[in-house]
């Protein structure tokens, strides 16, 4: 090994704590962070969920009555087929 190798591998090692409580404290702070994440996402699903029943029970009895009048397609109709 040169002489650069072996200075880089002694710093290493005299700081080997140091940085196995970096890395450490980054794994905690990733893990902490995507926990928030799905908590906060299954939340979120869980309210929306929930105002959906919510707005669906209100609404149960009050549904509009419509009607479709298809006067003029009939029309429309008997007209193409009296110029055949």
């Amino acid at each position: 090994m040169s002489q650069a190798k072996v200075d880089r591998y002694k710093e290493e090692k005299k700081n080997r704590a140091k940085i196995i409580k970096k890395e450490k404290r980054q794994l905690l702070a990733m893990k902490v962070g995507a926990s928030a994440i799905a908590i906060a996402m299954v939340a979120w699903v869980g309210v929306s969920v929930y105002n959906n029943f919510q707005a669906d029970d209100s609404t149960v009895t009050e549904k509009p009555d419509y009607t479709v009048s298809t006067h003029a397609l009939d029309h429309y109709l008997s007209d193409l087929y009296a110029e055949e």
